[in-house]
């Protein structure tokens, strides 16, 4: 197949006017745009692999449920939605790109997608996708574009742009987040030739990434093309003609899936092979999955699913395709690889009821503290996830008092970027697969992080203790225990153990729950969680098997979830979850690509008609797709009678302005995301520096100015920086003293 690129503003003949064609066309078009200017990529037109290719992609034969994904796809009779369910461990990412180069082989495809969850789960999979492409062709591996906006603290991704003719705006190349930091567009480019190890110039610059022909980056990429926005025709040209590849999407929640949906009908409508990949996906949600693809397919408003047949057993693969009119369904399941853990559920109870917050919270983290100690006696190691930063905080300041500085680590979202990185990269040393980097597994560790470490994190821990949240989370945490073979472990630990916390179960009346869990994930859907928990606890769960059934018990319309005591609890908090949802989803329709009833057509001619005016930076497009408070980054710079240094003491002047290459890049590795709480206070009060003004990537970075004696003062909060805890935010409302109950 040709390769193909469609353009930017600048009018490239035929590929401009993208709008008024049907999807597909837009491809056709496209392809001979790129002819006209002389750009290659992808791998064109694709043998189909050999039977033995996973094994020589991957240096492994694959395990049932791999080979299983690869026969679905083979057999597939259309292009069509592919939906991978399988147990954390189990290798659905080798099997995506398996199925992948197949999907590419039969159906013409020239390039792959693959959106993650986050940011921090793009990298490791930007370094997976490069060393698979590199197994196909040599030359594939350097036609792989990073995207999202902190790709610059990407060592790998640095390190292939070093020596290249790559503008800087490359390092924040993402679709038109380049206008946050106000870098022009960079000039058409050479397009480089076969031993350059980045894409060319030309597919860094601004709203371009998504038409490089291999991309990583976060799901956010398929998202904004179903936002009703400026460039959206641009987007969709990016998305044809590649295979399109999404990670952990039960991650996505009732808002980001309005637009997840959106996505995939016009996937579904311009034949893209498209997927999905999860370990507990509710059984709701895979008939969404599909209904969305099919019915773009069919050009259709709404599409009827009832017919397709549920898997029967874990792990399982549901393909589905439209011929000649029809849908076609493919189920199917495989053994899985590794036998069942039976996991000890423990409910460890929140105390509940003392005068202050601050007394329940001590008296928490005190007897997390006596737990490990008896559970860590003979060594081992213990993933301790809180639901919130200053949780996470108290959790590991009273542990550190406990077992020491050596034995415990703090990982979180509200350290700097280069602190985060640092951390997660020694976490994943310390406890990632066993010999990994000839580094050996700590005799006893502790790590304590955030949500973080739920999903896509390679650790491997002992005891897992967890605070509670909806079980579909809670078992994905539950897969970064006794993870990996091969490893050593004390008879204390030898059997994997869940410690389940943040909530105090009442045997006469419905349990309290953490408010600030609560205000995460709502008070329903932890309800019915802690039903479960607790009917466990002191017994065990059969996992992987168990996933699908605890899954829907938690997910579905079962009314004997919850004991008798809790029904009225329960209802109540239905009723409210239901309307919030049903908000949520109301809420996202304003920036849909598609207004309601418009799914008839076959074109995007007019459909972003009414969008924002302008361009909108990356962080802006993020806040339309991901619901949500807002937040901002700032950079923390450390002030003193002389001026301005970086967070790890190197000078910057009186006004900021000595900014070298390697001083930008440490600069910029101070950026830290505030809370919510600050995000009003930031944007009033927060400014760049005097010396940043005239630099394309600091001009419009709020800089937050610490002094090493006194905290700074941001609006009514008190913020601090601490190498070991991350960010200190104190102050602010007060809660009042409780009355004991």
């Amino acid at each position: 197949m040709a390769d193909w690129v469609a353009s930017d503003e600048r009018h490239f003949p035929g590929v401009d006017d993208l709008g008024d064609v049907t999807m597909q066309g837009a491809r056709d078009r496209a392809v001979k745009a790129w002819g006209r200017l002389g750009l290659r990529g992808g791998w064109g037109r694709l043998d189909a692999p050999t039977p033995d290719a996973f094994a020589c992609r991957f240096d492994q034969k694959p395990r049932p449920s791999q080979e299983l994904v690869l026969d679905v796809a083979r057999r597939m009779p259309g292009s069509g939605l592919l939906i991978v369910e399988a147990p954390m461990g189990e290798g659905k990412t080798k099997a995506a790109l398996g199925a992948a180069e197949v999907l590419a082989a039969r159906f013409g495809a020239d390039g792959v997608l693959v959106g993650m969850p986050t940011q921090a789960t793009s990298d490791p999979m930007f370094s997976q996708v490069r060393t698979w492409l590199n197994k196909i062709d040599p030359e594939l591996a350097g036609q792989v574009a990073l995207l999202h906006g902190k790709r610059m603290f990407n060592k790998e991704w640095q390190s292939l742009l070093d020596g290249s003719d790559a503008a800087p705006d490359s390092f924040y190349g993402g679709i038109e987040e380049d206008d946050l930091y106000g870098l022009a567009d960079s000039p058409f480019g050479d397009a480089g030739t076969a031993e350059r190890q980045a894409p060319a110039e030309w597919f860094l610059g601004r709203k371009r990434g998504l038409l490089s022909p291999f991309v990583v980056g976060t799901i956010d990429q398929l998202l904004f093309a179903a936002t009703r926005t400026k460039h959206v025709m641009l987007r969709a040209a990016g998305l044809m003609g590649k295979v399109v590849v999404l990670d952990e999407v039960h991650a996505a929640d009732v808002y980001m899936s309005q637009f997840l949906l959106e996505g995939l009908r016009w996937l579904g409508q311009a034949q893209v092979p498209v997927v999905l990949l999860s370990a507990t996906l509710p059984p709701a949600q895979r008939r969404a999955f599909v209904a969305a693809y099919l019915a773009g397919a069919a050009s259709a408003e709404t599409f009827d699913v009832t017919d397709l047949p549920p898997p029967q057993s874990y792990p399982s693969v549901t393909a589905a395709c439209l011929v000649d009119g029809r849908a076609v369904y493919d189920v199917d399941d495989a053994p899985q690889w590794r036998p069942d853990l039976d996991v000890t559920v423990t409910v460890l109870p929140e105390i509940h009821g003392a005068d202050t917050a601050e007394e329940e919270s001590r008296q928490a983290e005190d007897d997390l503290a006596e737990l490990l100690q008896d559970r860590l006696a003979q060594g081992g190691c213990a993933l301790v996830i809180r639901n919130t930063v200053p949780r996470a905080q108290r959790a590991y300041q009273v542990l550190r008092e406990r077992f020491g500085d050596g034995e415990v680590r703090l990982l979180h979202g509200r350290m700097t970027a280069h602190d985060r990185a640092e951390g997660t990269e020694e976490c994943l040393q310390l406890l990632g697969p066993p010999g990994k980097d000839g580094i050996r597994r700590p005799e006893r560790l502790i790590l304590v992080a955030t949500q973080l470490a739920e999903q896509s994190f390679d650790v491997d821990a002992d005891v897992l203790v967890t605070d509670l949240t909806t079980i579909d989370l809670l078992l994905q945490r539950l897969g970064r225990m006794h993870r990996h073979d091969g490893v050593a472990r004390p008879a204390r630990v030898h059997r994997p153990e869940v410690i389940i916390t943040g909530f105090a179960p009442h045997e006469e009346k419905a349990p309290w729950i953490l408010p600030a869990s609560e205000a995460i994930y709502g008070r329903y859907l932890l309800l019915r969680t802690a039903a479960m928990a607790c009917a466990a606890d002191g017994g065990s769960w059969s996992v992987p098997s168990e996933v699908p059934r605890l899954v829907e018990r938690v997910y579905g319309d079962a009314t004997d979830v919850v004991p008798p005591a809790w029904s009225a609890d329960e209802q109540q908090a239905r009723q409210k979850w239901t309307a919030q949802q049903e908000e949520r989803a109301r809420s996202a329709e304003h920036f849909l690509l598609t207004r309601a009833g418009g799914h008839t057509n076959e074109t995007l001619d007019g459909l972003h008609y009414g969008a924002a005016p302008g361009s909108l930076a990356e962080q802006r497009l993020e806040a339309v797709v991901r619901d949500g408070e807002r937040s901002v980054e700032v950079i923390l710079v450390r002030e003193d009678q002389r001026g301005y240094h970086t967070l790890a003491g190197r000078w910057l002047g009186v006004n900021g302005e000595a900014l070298s290459d390697d001083v930008v890049e440490e600069v910029l590795g101070a950026t830290v995301r505030l809370p919510s709480k600050l995000t009003e206070p930031a944007e009033r009060e927060l400014a760049p520096l005097d010396g940043w003004r005239s630099h394309p990537w600091l001009k419009h970075s709020r800089a937050l100015k610490l002094t090493a004696d006194t905290p700074t003062t941001l609006g009514e909060y008190q913020v601090r920086y601490d190498e070991k805890l991350g960010l200190l935010v104190d102050g602010g409302p007060r809660r009042p003293p409780r009355r004991r109950t």
